[in-house]
């Protein structure tokens, strides 16, 4: 039996939600499931228009299209795709994670895309559960209070002038030691190498 699972896409990557929505599409995380048998649970994304891009992928990312015709070969970034259609790139994400034979159009059908968080009176009557989204939503600075600001630790050591006292320290204290041994007669000739020196 099929069930309908919610899934919050805010401030998620398309690939993350796209794999999870890929394994309950096809019913893969079924004991009962077989690659001939469509044993597929519906999914309902909404909150699409809020995803989110590592870097500068909506300006690097790159999607094309041809019309089928001469001189219709088309282009355009993540960002100007995202403005025309919220729902293009979720769909697109979870259509490239389904495998490539004749049961994907029938998968197809049973991912729901709402674009924000209004949804039809049937499909909320038929929602059973809410899946964990895959990435946890960074907070902002404003979202956290004054105690933990105050509680989170403050480091700072500088690399550069630690380096140069301890090289100088180390330096000296070489020397005083090398003093020392050639004075007590401790025979020295591998210690710039590592290897103990030992009594005479």
């Amino acid at each position: 039996m099929s069930q309908f699972l919610k899934c919050i896409f805010e401030m998620q990557p398309p690939g993350k939600i796209a794999t999870v929505c890929s394994v309950r599409l096809q019913g893969k995380h079924k004991p009962i499931y077989h690659a001939l048998s469509d044993c597929g649970d519906h999914v309902v994304l909404i909150n699409t228009k809020q995803i989110a891009f590592s870097g500068n992928k909506w300006e690097q990312k790159i999607y094309s299209s041809h019309t089928g015709y001469p001189g219709g070969f088309k282009q355009v970034t993540a960002a100007q795709l995202h403005h025309k259609d919220p729902k293009a790139i979720v769909k697109l994400a979870v259509y490239g994670m389904l495998p490539k034979n004749l049961h994907r159009r029938t998968m197809m059908q049973r991912l729901h895309i709402f674009p924000d968080d209004e949804l039809p009176d049937d499909i909320r009557a038929n929602l059973t559960e809410e899946l964990p989204q895959p990435r946890e939503i960074p907070r902002k600075l404003s979202e956290y209070t004054q105690e933990e600001m105050d509680a989170f630790p403050r480091l700072w050591t500088p690399y550069v002038e630690t380096h140069k006292y301890t090289h100088t320290r180390m330096h000296s204290v070489s020397k005083q030691v090398n003093a020392n041994m050639h004075a007590d007669g401790v025979y020295n000739c591998c210690a710039h190498r590592g290897v103990p020196a030992y009594q005479l």
